[in-house]
C-alpha cells in the first residue's frame, strides 16, 4: 500500500511539473510575443516620426519656393512666377497658395481665363484663403469687371482688413469720379497704412477725382 502512494505521489509530481513547465514555456512565449510587438510599435513610431519629419521639411521647402514665384511675381517677372509655381504644383498638386500666385500673374500676362481658372483652384482648395479672394479681385479689376471686382474685394474684406483691398476698392470709385466712395476706402487704407498716401498721389486711377479738395486734404495732411 505504501508503495502504491509513493508511486501515485511520483505521478502527481511529474504531472505538476509537466503542468509548472508549461506554463513557464507559456509565460516566456507571452514574454517575448509582448516583447516583439513593443518592438513593432517602437519601429512604427520611429517611422511615423521619420515621415513626420520628413512631410514638414517638404512643406518648409515648397513654402521657401512659393515665395520666390510670390516675389517674382511682384518684381514683374510674371513668366517666371509662372514657371516656379509650376514646379511648386508638380510636387504638391494641393498646394493652393501656388494656384493663387500663378492665377495671377497668368492675368497679368495677358490670359485672364487662365488666371481665373488657377484662382478657383486655389479657393476650391481653401475657400478661406484672403490673399485668393484678394488676387480674384484684382484680376477682374485689371480687366475692367468692376462689379465683379468691389464684390471680390468685400469677401476678402470679409476674412481680413488688408489695406490694399480698401486701397482697390478706392481705385475703382476714383475711376468712377466717385468722390465719396473714393475718400471713404481710401481713408480705411491710410488707417492701416499711411504710406498708402504716397501711393495715391501717383495713382493715375484717382486721376478723376484729384480736383476735390476732400482728395487733396487726405493725401496731403
Amino acid at each position: 500500500m505504501e508503495k502504491v502512494k509513493v508511486k501515485i505521489f511520483k505521478i502527481k509530481l511529474i504531472i505538476f511539473t509537466i503542468i509548472c513547465a508549461m506554463a513557464a514555456g507559456i509565460v516566456v512565449n507571452a514574454k517575448i510575443k509582448n516583447s516583439n510587438v513593443i518592438e513593432i510599435n517602437d519601429k512604427n513610431e520611429i517611422k511615423n516620426k521619420q515621415l513626420q519629419e520628413c512631410e514638414i521639411k517638404n512643406q518648409a521647402d515648397l513654402e521657401k519656393r512659393w515665395k520666390i514665384g510670390y516675389d517674382q511675381f511682384f518684381e514683374g517677372e510674371y513668366a517666371k512666377a509662372i514657371a516656379t509655381e509650376n514646379q511648386v504644383l508638380k510636387e504638391d498638386s494641393k498646394f493652393y497658395k501656388a494656384y493663387a500666385v500663378k492665377g495671377i500673374a497668368l492675368a497679368y500676362n495677358g490670359d485672364f481665363e487662365g488666371g481665373m481658372q488657377q484662382i478657383d483652384n486655389s479657393l476650391k482648395l481653401k475657400p478661406d484663403y484672403g490673399y485668393a479672394r484678394f488676387n480674384k479681385a484684382l484680376a477682374y479689376e485689371l480687366y475692367g469687371y468692376y462689379t465683379e471686382a468691389i464684390k471680390w474685394y468685400e469677401k476678402d474684406l470679409e476674412l481680413e482688413e488688408y489695406e490694399w483691398t480698401y486701397y482697390g476698392i478706392a481705385s475703382i470709385y476714383g475711376r468712377k469720379g466717385d468722390i465719396n466712395n473714393t475718400v471713404k476706402y481710401l481713408k480705411l487704407a491710410i488707417a492701416i497704412n499711411p504710406n498708402i498716401k504716397n501711393e495715391a498721389k501717383n495713382e493715375k486711377d484717382f486721376e478723376n477725382v484729384k480736383q476735390y479738395n476732400q482728395f487733396k486734404l487726405l493725401i496731403d495732411k
